[in-house]
């Protein structure tokens, strides 16, 4: 192996553990982990809206925006933006780390009910 190929591996696996602790850490907020799980729940084509998550959460959306945002840059969710309202829908790694973690498993079905 040669000294290119060995730092190439180590960088590649302090990067993967970085990125772990990273979502370790999101999820290691309560309010996170809910929406995260209900959005788990919910598994709606297009994600599940910011609009219907608000309420549940007796946050000011401003403050459901900001724990999304971490989510998002965590790797565990994906934003897409419809109109004025941003959809979030669970990324592959969130779907594992909440199989790993016994929270699952993930709802596959074509149903789109945030309830």
């Amino acid at each position: 192996m040669s000294i290119y190929t060995f730092a190439m591996s180590i960088t590649q696996e302090l990067a993967s553990t970085a990125l772990l602790a990273q979502q370790l850490k999101a999820l290691g907020d309560e309010t996170r982990l809910n929406l995260l799980l209900k959005i788990a729940g919910a598994n709606c084509v297009d994600g599940a809206c910011i609009c219907d998550l608000t309420p549940d959460t007796n946050l000011a959306q401003s403050t459901v925006s900001h724990h999304m945002k971490l989510l998002v840059d965590a790797g565990l969710l994906t934003r897409s933006q419809k109109g004025k309202w941003a959809y979030f829908s669970l990324t592959p790694a969130a779907s594992n780390i909440l199989i790993a973690l016994n929270l699952g498993p993930v709802n596959t079905s074509d149903s789109c009910c945030v309830d």
